[in-house]
Protein backbone atom coordinates (compact mmCIF):
# COMPACT_ATOMS: atom_id res chain seq x y z
CA UNK A 1 0.00 0.00 0.00
CA UNK A 2 1.16 2.95 -0.91
CA UNK A 3 2.54 5.46 2.44
CA UNK A 4 0.38 8.71 2.19
CA UNK A 5 2.48 11.75 3.82
CA UNK A 6 2.91 15.42 3.74
CA UNK A 7 5.43 15.16 0.85
CA UNK A 8 2.55 14.60 -1.17
CA UNK A 9 -1.11 15.79 -2.08
CA UNK A 10 -3.23 14.54 0.76
CA UNK A 11 -6.68 16.16 0.99
CA UNK A 12 -7.29 18.77 4.00
CA UNK A 13 -9.83 16.39 5.15
CA UNK A 14 -7.47 14.07 5.81
CA UNK A 15 -6.11 15.88 8.55
CA UNK A 16 -7.52 19.37 8.99
CA UNK A 17 -11.00 19.10 8.44
CA UNK A 18 -13.66 16.77 9.69
CA UNK A 19 -13.57 14.79 12.93
CA UNK A 20 -12.04 11.56 13.96
CA UNK A 21 -15.68 9.43 13.67
CA UNK A 22 -16.73 10.91 10.60
CA UNK A 23 -13.15 10.29 8.87
CA UNK A 24 -12.68 6.39 9.87
CA UNK A 25 -16.22 6.08 8.22
CA UNK A 26 -14.91 7.01 5.35
CA UNK A 27 -12.13 5.42 5.64
CA UNK A 28 -10.76 2.32 3.07
CA UNK A 29 -11.07 0.40 6.14
CA UNK A 30 -14.85 0.43 7.01
CA UNK A 31 -15.34 0.84 3.31
CA UNK A 32 -14.16 -2.77 3.38
CA UNK A 33 -15.07 -3.74 6.65
CA UNK A 34 -19.15 -3.23 5.34
CA UNK A 35 -18.47 -4.99 1.94
CA UNK A 36 -17.82 -8.10 4.01
CA UNK A 37 -20.76 -7.42 6.26
CA UNK A 38 -22.89 -7.77 2.41
CA UNK A 39 -20.89 -10.50 1.39
CA UNK A 40 -21.81 -12.78 5.03
CA UNK A 41 -25.46 -11.62 4.86
CA UNK A 42 -25.65 -12.59 0.80
CA UNK A 43 -23.87 -15.61 2.37
CA UNK A 44 -26.73 -16.57 5.21
CA UNK A 45 -29.39 -15.73 3.00
CA UNK A 46 -27.81 -18.58 0.22
CA UNK A 47 -27.06 -21.04 2.71
CA UNK A 48 -31.06 -20.95 3.68
CA UNK A 49 -31.44 -22.16 0.07
CA UNK A 50 -28.86 -24.57 0.48
CA UNK A 51 -26.19 -22.51 -1.71
CA UNK A 52 -23.53 -22.27 1.05
CA UNK A 53 -22.45 -24.74 3.44
CA UNK A 54 -22.20 -24.15 7.34
CA UNK A 55 -18.24 -24.80 7.28
CA UNK A 56 -18.49 -21.76 4.16
CA UNK A 57 -20.00 -19.48 6.31
CA UNK A 58 -18.50 -19.68 9.53
CA UNK A 59 -14.59 -19.22 7.16
CA UNK A 60 -16.08 -15.96 6.00
CA UNK A 61 -17.54 -14.69 9.17
CA UNK A 62 -14.03 -15.90 10.81
CA UNK A 63 -11.81 -13.42 8.34
CA UNK A 64 -14.93 -10.62 8.14
CA UNK A 65 -12.15 -8.09 9.90
CA UNK A 66 -8.89 -9.50 8.71
CA UNK A 67 -9.10 -6.59 6.21
CA UNK A 68 -5.31 -6.24 4.10
CA UNK A 69 -5.61 -3.03 1.72
CA UNK A 70 -1.70 -3.76 0.88
CA UNK A 71 -2.65 -7.32 -0.65
CA UNK A 72 -6.44 -5.86 -2.14
CA UNK A 73 -3.96 -2.71 -3.99
CA UNK A 74 -1.43 -4.99 -5.14
CA UNK A 75 -4.33 -7.19 -7.00
CA UNK A 76 -6.24 -4.04 -8.36
CA UNK A 77 -2.60 -3.22 -10.39
CA UNK A 78 -3.03 -5.77 -11.91
CA UNK A 79 -6.95 -6.61 -12.89
CA UNK A 80 -8.32 -3.01 -12.72
CA UNK A 81 -11.30 -3.54 -10.65
CA UNK A 82 -11.32 -2.83 -7.21
CA UNK A 83 -13.80 -4.94 -5.80
CA UNK A 84 -13.02 -8.00 -7.41
CA UNK A 85 -9.03 -7.28 -5.63
CA UNK A 86 -11.26 -7.08 -2.64
CA UNK A 87 -12.88 -10.25 -3.59
CA UNK A 88 -9.99 -12.16 -4.33
CA UNK A 89 -8.28 -10.83 -1.23
CA UNK A 90 -11.19 -12.32 0.86
CA UNK A 91 -11.29 -15.53 -0.76
CA UNK A 92 -7.41 -16.04 -0.59
CA UNK A 93 -8.33 -15.75 3.27
CA UNK A 94 -10.80 -18.48 3.08
CA UNK A 95 -9.91 -21.49 1.17
CA UNK A 96 -13.69 -23.26 1.69
CA UNK A 97 -15.77 -20.25 1.41
CA UNK A 98 -13.97 -18.32 -1.31
CA UNK A 99 -15.44 -19.96 -4.19
CA UNK A 100 -19.15 -18.28 -2.80
CA UNK A 101 -17.94 -14.86 -2.37
CA UNK A 102 -20.43 -12.60 -4.21
CA UNK A 103 -22.31 -15.46 -5.78
CA UNK A 104 -24.69 -14.07 -8.10
CA UNK A 105 -24.25 -10.38 -7.49
CA UNK A 106 -23.28 -7.79 -9.31
CA UNK A 107 -20.53 -4.85 -8.08
CA UNK A 108 -23.41 -2.36 -7.62
CA UNK A 109 -25.30 -5.11 -5.03
CA UNK A 110 -22.21 -4.37 -2.84
CA UNK A 111 -20.63 -1.14 -3.33
CA UNK A 112 -24.55 0.69 -3.50
CA UNK A 113 -25.89 -1.35 -0.31
CA UNK A 114 -22.36 -0.35 1.36
CA UNK A 115 -22.96 3.23 0.21
CA UNK A 116 -26.63 3.36 1.62
CA UNK A 117 -25.37 1.91 4.91
CA UNK A 118 -22.37 4.41 5.09
CA UNK A 119 -24.58 7.64 4.02
CA UNK A 120 -26.99 7.15 6.74
CA UNK A 121 -24.50 6.75 9.58
CA UNK A 122 -23.07 10.21 8.71
CA UNK A 123 -26.44 11.49 8.11
CA UNK A 124 -26.95 10.68 11.75
CA UNK A 125 -23.65 11.83 12.79
CA UNK A 126 -24.56 14.66 11.68
CA UNK A 127 -27.88 14.95 13.17
CA UNK A 128 -26.32 14.67 16.93
CA UNK A 129 -23.86 17.41 16.07
CA UNK A 130 -27.03 19.53 14.65
CA UNK A 131 -28.56 18.76 18.38
CA UNK A 132 -25.52 19.60 20.35
CA UNK A 133 -25.32 22.83 18.02
CA UNK A 134 -29.06 23.68 18.96
CA UNK A 135 -28.96 23.29 22.49
CA UNK A 136 -25.76 25.95 22.47
CA UNK A 137 -28.34 28.01 20.64
CA UNK A 138 -31.20 27.72 23.32
CA UNK A 139 -28.57 28.35 26.02
CA UNK A 140 -27.84 31.60 24.25
CA UNK A 141 -31.35 32.54 23.75
CA UNK A 142 -32.64 31.85 27.59
CA UNK A 143 -29.83 34.31 28.55
CA UNK A 144 -30.38 37.06 26.26
CA UNK A 145 -33.98 36.73 25.38
CA UNK A 146 -34.47 40.20 26.51
CA UNK A 147 -31.07 41.75 26.13
CA UNK A 148 -32.19 44.81 23.80
CA UNK A 149 -29.27 45.25 20.63
CA UNK A 150 -29.62 47.47 17.53
CA UNK A 151 -31.00 45.47 14.61
CA UNK A 152 -29.93 45.96 11.04
CA UNK A 153 -31.14 46.50 7.49
CA UNK A 154 -29.62 46.98 4.83
CA UNK A 155 -26.72 47.12 6.85
CA UNK A 156 -28.16 49.99 8.18
CA UNK A 157 -29.13 50.79 12.21
CA UNK A 158 -32.92 49.98 11.27
CA UNK A 159 -34.35 49.37 15.35
CA UNK A 160 -33.67 47.57 18.14
CA UNK A 161 -34.17 43.87 18.86
CA UNK A 162 -33.05 41.61 21.38
CA UNK A 163 -29.88 39.54 21.10
CA UNK A 164 -31.47 36.46 22.25
CA UNK A 165 -33.82 36.81 19.31
CA UNK A 166 -31.23 37.37 16.84
CA UNK A 167 -30.10 33.68 18.20
CA UNK A 168 -33.22 32.74 17.47
CA UNK A 169 -33.74 33.06 13.95
CA UNK A 170 -31.05 30.68 13.46
CA UNK A 171 -32.53 28.58 15.72
CA UNK A 172 -35.32 28.28 14.06
CA UNK A 173 -33.87 27.48 10.51
CA UNK A 174 -31.49 25.02 12.36
CA UNK A 175 -35.00 23.24 13.93
CA UNK A 176 -36.02 23.22 10.12
CA UNK A 177 -32.73 21.58 9.19
CA UNK A 178 -32.88 18.86 11.65
CA UNK A 179 -36.02 17.84 10.69
CA UNK A 180 -34.96 17.69 6.96
CA UNK A 181 -32.24 15.56 7.88
CA UNK A 182 -34.08 13.13 10.32
CA UNK A 183 -36.14 12.71 7.29
CA UNK A 184 -33.71 12.01 5.03
CA UNK A 185 -31.64 9.93 7.64
CA UNK A 186 -35.39 7.80 7.76
CA UNK A 187 -36.10 7.28 3.87
CA UNK A 188 -32.27 6.28 2.92
CA UNK A 189 -32.32 2.68 1.12
CA UNK A 190 -29.79 0.83 -0.49
CA UNK A 191 -29.65 -1.27 -3.67
CA UNK A 192 -31.31 -4.31 -2.68
CA UNK A 193 -30.09 -7.54 -4.11
CA UNK A 194 -30.87 -7.55 -7.81
CA UNK A 195 -28.21 -8.03 -9.93
CA UNK A 196 -26.76 -6.25 -12.87
CA UNK A 197 -29.67 -4.41 -14.38
CA UNK A 198 -32.07 -4.67 -11.84
CA UNK A 199 -34.23 -7.50 -12.82
CA UNK A 200 -32.58 -10.37 -10.38
CA UNK A 201 -32.58 -12.36 -13.28
CA UNK A 202 -29.17 -13.80 -11.85
CA UNK A 203 -30.85 -14.89 -8.42
CA UNK A 204 -33.80 -16.01 -10.35
CA UNK A 205 -31.85 -18.72 -12.18
CA UNK A 206 -29.42 -19.65 -9.09
CA UNK A 207 -32.72 -20.11 -6.90
CA UNK A 208 -34.32 -22.40 -9.36
CA UNK A 209 -35.77 -25.30 -7.35
CA UNK A 210 -34.10 -24.16 -4.00
CA UNK A 211 -37.53 -23.03 -2.46
CA UNK A 212 -36.85 -19.65 -1.93
CA UNK A 213 -37.63 -16.44 -4.51
CA UNK A 214 -35.31 -13.69 -5.67
CA UNK A 215 -37.49 -11.10 -3.80
CA UNK A 216 -37.23 -13.44 -0.29
CA UNK A 217 -33.53 -13.92 -0.94
CA UNK A 218 -33.36 -9.80 -1.02
CA UNK A 219 -35.58 -9.41 2.13
CA UNK A 220 -33.39 -11.79 3.47
CA UNK A 221 -30.49 -9.59 3.29
CA UNK A 222 -31.31 -6.38 3.97
CA UNK A 223 -33.19 -7.38 7.27
CA UNK A 224 -29.83 -8.60 8.12
CA UNK A 225 -28.17 -5.45 7.42
CA UNK A 226 -31.31 -3.27 8.71
CA UNK A 227 -30.86 -1.39 5.53
CA UNK A 228 -34.57 -0.99 3.30
CA UNK A 229 -34.28 -1.44 -0.54
CA UNK A 230 -36.02 0.38 -3.38
CA UNK A 231 -38.65 -1.50 -5.14
CA UNK A 232 -37.44 -0.96 -8.44
CA UNK A 233 -33.37 0.04 -9.33
CA UNK A 234 -31.35 -0.09 -12.35
CA UNK A 235 -27.93 -1.43 -11.62
CA UNK A 236 -27.32 1.13 -9.25
CA UNK A 237 -29.77 2.53 -6.31
CA UNK A 238 -31.87 5.74 -7.87
CA UNK A 239 -28.51 8.95 -7.85
CA UNK A 240 -31.33 11.20 -7.11
CA UNK A 241 -31.05 10.08 -3.08
CA UNK A 242 -27.32 11.36 -2.98
CA UNK A 243 -29.08 14.79 -4.09
CA UNK A 244 -31.64 14.60 -1.76
CA UNK A 245 -29.24 13.56 0.95
CA UNK A 246 -26.60 16.40 -0.15
CA UNK A 247 -29.19 18.93 -0.45
CA UNK A 248 -30.06 18.26 3.08
CA UNK A 249 -26.88 18.98 4.39
CA UNK A 250 -26.41 22.08 1.85
CA UNK A 251 -29.45 23.28 3.89
CA UNK A 252 -28.15 23.03 7.15
CA UNK A 253 -24.77 24.65 5.47
CA UNK A 254 -27.47 28.03 4.56
CA UNK A 255 -28.48 28.31 7.82
CA UNK A 256 -24.96 28.56 9.47
CA UNK A 257 -23.46 30.19 6.44
CA UNK A 258 -25.92 33.20 7.36
CA UNK A 259 -25.42 33.60 11.10
CA UNK A 260 -21.25 32.98 10.61
CA UNK A 261 -21.75 35.85 8.01
CA UNK A 262 -24.01 37.89 10.45
CA UNK A 263 -21.40 36.92 13.33
CA UNK A 264 -18.81 38.44 10.92
CA UNK A 265 -20.64 41.49 10.91
CA UNK A 266 -21.14 41.94 14.19
CA UNK A 267 -17.40 41.46 15.09
CA UNK A 268 -16.44 44.33 12.99
CA UNK A 269 -14.90 47.04 15.18
CA UNK A 270 -17.79 49.45 13.94
CA UNK A 271 -20.21 47.65 15.35
CA UNK A 272 -17.88 45.28 18.19
CA UNK A 273 -21.06 43.74 19.46
CA UNK A 274 -19.71 40.00 19.38
CA UNK A 275 -16.57 38.50 19.06
CA UNK A 276 -15.26 34.61 18.43
CA UNK A 277 -13.54 32.87 21.02
CA UNK A 278 -9.73 34.13 21.07
CA UNK A 279 -6.73 32.28 22.72
CA UNK A 280 -4.35 33.84 24.32
CA UNK A 281 -1.30 32.58 22.23
CA UNK A 282 -3.46 33.17 19.07
CA UNK A 283 -1.98 35.08 16.48
CA UNK A 284 -4.78 37.53 14.05
CA UNK A 285 -2.30 38.44 11.30
CA UNK A 286 1.35 37.53 10.01
CA UNK A 287 2.04 41.36 9.26
CA UNK A 288 -0.87 43.26 11.86
CA UNK A 289 -0.52 41.83 15.66
CA UNK A 290 -3.33 43.81 16.83
CA UNK A 291 -5.69 41.92 14.18
CA UNK A 292 -8.44 39.60 15.92
CA UNK A 293 -10.09 38.21 12.49
CA UNK A 294 -13.05 35.95 12.44
CA UNK A 295 -11.49 33.25 11.28
CA UNK A 296 -13.53 30.33 12.34
CA UNK A 297 -16.73 31.83 11.18
CA UNK A 298 -15.13 32.71 8.01
CA UNK A 299 -13.97 29.04 8.20
CA UNK A 300 -17.51 28.10 8.16
CA UNK A 301 -18.49 29.89 5.47
CA UNK A 302 -15.35 28.64 3.28
CA UNK A 303 -16.64 25.13 3.33
CA UNK A 304 -20.60 26.08 3.49
CA UNK A 305 -20.13 27.58 0.45
CA UNK A 306 -18.42 24.34 -0.77
CA UNK A 307 -20.94 22.09 0.18
CA UNK A 308 -23.23 23.95 -1.54
CA UNK A 309 -22.06 23.49 -5.11
CA UNK A 310 -21.80 20.06 -4.54
CA UNK A 311 -25.36 19.63 -5.03
CA UNK A 312 -24.87 20.41 -8.77
CA UNK A 313 -22.66 17.46 -8.81
CA UNK A 314 -24.87 15.15 -7.78
CA UNK A 315 -28.10 16.59 -9.57
CA UNK A 316 -25.78 15.46 -12.51
CA UNK A 317 -25.30 12.27 -11.44
CA UNK A 318 -28.89 11.75 -11.14
CA UNK A 319 -29.95 13.32 -14.48
CA UNK A 320 -27.34 11.94 -16.39
CA UNK A 321 -27.75 8.16 -15.33
CA UNK A 322 -28.12 7.04 -19.21
CA UNK A 323 -30.70 4.03 -19.22
CA UNK A 324 -29.44 1.23 -16.83
CA UNK A 325 -25.68 1.97 -15.57
CA UNK A 326 -23.39 4.38 -16.95
CA UNK A 327 -19.93 4.96 -14.74
CA UNK A 328 -19.74 8.87 -14.91
CA UNK A 329 -20.60 9.38 -11.39
CA UNK A 330 -18.08 6.49 -10.05
CA UNK A 331 -15.14 8.64 -9.62
CA UNK A 332 -16.68 12.13 -8.43
CA UNK A 333 -18.91 10.17 -5.57
CA UNK A 334 -15.49 9.01 -4.06
CA UNK A 335 -14.97 12.96 -3.45
CA UNK A 336 -18.14 14.63 -3.34
CA UNK A 337 -20.35 12.74 -0.80
CA UNK A 338 -17.36 12.12 1.65
CA UNK A 339 -16.40 15.54 1.89
CA UNK A 340 -19.85 17.18 1.85
CA UNK A 341 -19.83 15.26 5.37
CA UNK A 342 -16.68 16.07 6.13
CA UNK A 343 -17.39 19.67 5.54
CA UNK A 344 -20.91 19.72 7.46
CA UNK A 345 -18.79 17.69 10.03
CA UNK A 346 -16.31 20.41 10.62
CA UNK A 347 -18.99 23.48 10.20
CA UNK A 348 -21.04 22.02 13.58
CA UNK A 349 -18.07 21.67 15.44
CA UNK A 350 -17.18 24.97 14.81
CA UNK A 351 -19.91 26.60 15.29
CA UNK A 352 -20.59 24.66 18.52
CA UNK A 353 -17.17 25.86 19.45
CA UNK A 354 -18.32 29.47 18.46
CA UNK A 355 -21.30 29.82 19.99
CA UNK A 356 -20.49 28.19 23.58
CA UNK A 357 -17.01 30.34 23.43
CA UNK A 358 -18.28 33.68 22.11
CA UNK A 359 -18.28 37.14 23.87
CA UNK A 360 -21.27 39.80 23.79
CA UNK A 361 -19.49 43.14 24.36
CA UNK A 362 -21.72 45.09 26.45
CA UNK A 363 -20.51 48.34 25.96
CA UNK A 364 -20.34 47.52 22.16
CA UNK A 365 -24.37 47.08 22.36
CA UNK A 366 -24.97 50.00 24.22
CA UNK A 367 -22.83 52.03 22.46
CA UNK A 368 -24.66 51.33 19.41
CA UNK A 369 -28.34 51.62 20.90
CA UNK A 370 -27.65 55.11 22.46
CA UNK A 371 -26.05 56.36 18.98
CA UNK A 372 -28.61 54.67 16.67
CA UNK A 373 -31.51 53.56 18.99
CA UNK A 374 -32.98 57.17 19.30
CA UNK A 375 -33.61 57.51 15.91
CA UNK A 376 -35.42 53.96 16.02
CA UNK A 377 -37.68 55.42 19.43
CA UNK A 378 -38.76 58.83 17.93
CA UNK A 379 -41.31 56.11 16.09
CA UNK A 380 -42.57 54.90 19.38
CA UNK A 381 -42.99 58.70 20.11
CA UNK A 382 -44.87 59.61 17.20
CA UNK A 383 -47.55 56.92 17.67
CA UNK A 384 -47.49 57.98 21.55
CA UNK A 385 -48.37 61.98 20.77
CA UNK A 386 -51.29 60.29 17.97
CA UNK A 387 -52.24 58.39 20.76
CA UNK A 388 -52.69 61.53 22.67
CA UNK A 389 -54.60 64.00 19.36
CA UNK A 390 -51.68 65.09 18.05
CA UNK A 391 -51.81 65.56 14.42
CA UNK A 392 -49.71 62.42 12.83
CA UNK A 393 -48.36 64.33 9.62
CA UNK A 394 -47.43 67.27 11.33
CA UNK A 395 -45.50 65.19 14.26
CA UNK A 396 -44.08 62.81 11.49
CA UNK A 397 -42.07 66.05 9.67
CA UNK A 398 -41.40 67.76 13.36
CA UNK A 399 -39.65 64.45 14.30
CA UNK A 400 -37.89 64.08 10.48
CA UNK A 401 -36.50 67.62 10.75
CA UNK A 402 -35.20 66.91 14.34
CA UNK A 403 -33.88 63.21 12.84
CA UNK A 404 -32.04 64.47 10.44
CA UNK A 405 -30.57 67.64 12.14
CA UNK A 406 -29.83 64.84 14.90
CA UNK A 407 -27.87 62.21 12.35
CA UNK A 408 -25.61 64.70 10.42
CA UNK A 409 -24.12 65.21 14.49
CA UNK A 410 -23.99 61.56 15.00
CA UNK A 411 -22.17 61.24 11.17
CA UNK A 412 -19.67 63.78 12.22
CA UNK A 413 -18.62 62.09 15.57
CA UNK A 414 -20.67 63.81 17.73
CA UNK A 415 -23.87 62.97 20.38
CA UNK A 416 -26.52 61.96 19.47
CA UNK A 417 -28.87 65.21 20.61
CA UNK A 418 -32.37 63.73 19.19
CA UNK A 419 -33.74 63.41 22.84
CA UNK A 420 -32.92 66.46 23.83
CA UNK A 421 -34.54 68.03 21.11
CA UNK A 422 -37.17 66.65 21.40
CA UNK A 423 -38.03 66.42 24.71
CA UNK A 424 -37.59 70.84 24.89
CA UNK A 425 -39.73 71.20 21.97
CA UNK A 426 -42.76 73.26 22.73
CA UNK A 427 -45.27 71.43 20.27
CA UNK A 428 -44.41 68.08 21.61
CA UNK A 429 -44.60 69.32 25.17
CA UNK A 430 -48.06 70.47 24.41
CA UNK A 431 -49.11 66.80 24.56
CA UNK A 432 -46.61 65.41 26.73
CA UNK A 433 -44.28 66.02 30.17
CA UNK A 434 -40.44 66.38 29.12
CA UNK A 435 -40.07 62.78 31.25
CA UNK A 436 -42.76 60.79 29.18
CA UNK A 437 -41.00 62.19 26.11
CA UNK A 438 -37.63 60.57 27.20
CA UNK A 439 -39.11 57.68 28.43
CA UNK A 440 -40.64 57.39 24.83
CA UNK A 441 -37.30 57.28 23.51
CA UNK A 442 -35.50 54.62 25.57
CA UNK A 443 -34.82 52.45 22.45
CA UNK A 444 -34.35 49.73 24.93
CA UNK A 445 -37.87 49.37 25.17
CA UNK A 446 -38.60 49.39 21.71
CA UNK A 447 -38.37 45.88 21.33
CA UNK A 448 -41.41 44.99 20.73
CA UNK A 449 -42.57 41.05 21.48
CA UNK A 450 -39.06 39.77 20.49
CA UNK A 451 -38.69 38.49 23.97
CA UNK A 452 -41.92 36.32 23.96
CA UNK A 453 -41.46 35.10 20.64
CA UNK A 454 -37.56 34.00 21.73
CA UNK A 455 -39.20 31.86 23.83
CA UNK A 456 -41.38 30.69 21.99
CA UNK A 457 -38.43 29.39 19.39
CA UNK A 458 -36.94 27.75 22.87
CA UNK A 459 -40.02 25.87 23.22
CA UNK A 460 -39.57 24.72 19.39
CA UNK A 461 -36.02 23.95 19.72
CA UNK A 462 -36.78 21.48 22.92
CA UNK A 463 -39.67 19.89 21.74
CA UNK A 464 -36.97 19.17 18.56
CA UNK A 465 -34.59 17.87 20.96
CA UNK A 466 -37.38 15.37 22.39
Amino acid sequence: MSSYTHETFISPFTWRYGSPAMRSLFSEQEKRRLLRQIWIALATAQKKASLVTDEQLSELIAHKDDIDIDRATAIEAEIRHDLMAEIKTYAEQCPKGGSIIHLGATSMDVLDNMDALRLRQATLLIIEKTKVLLKAFQEKMEAYAESPCMAFTHIQPAEPTTIGYRFAQSAQDLVEDLKALQEVAASIRGKGIKGAVGTSASYTELLKGRGMTAFELEHEVMTSLGLGSFTASTQVYPRKQDWRIVTALSGLCCTLYKFALDFRLLQSPPIGEWSEPFGEKQVGSSAMPFKRNPINCEKIDSLCRFVSSQSEVLWQNAASTMLERTLDDSANRRVTLPECFLATDEVLTTATKIVTGMQIHESGVKRNLATYGLFAASERLLMELGRRGANRQEMHELIRHYSLKAWAEVQEGQVNTLAEMLSSDRTVLSFMQEEEVLQSLNAEEYVGDAPLRTRMVIQEVEAALS
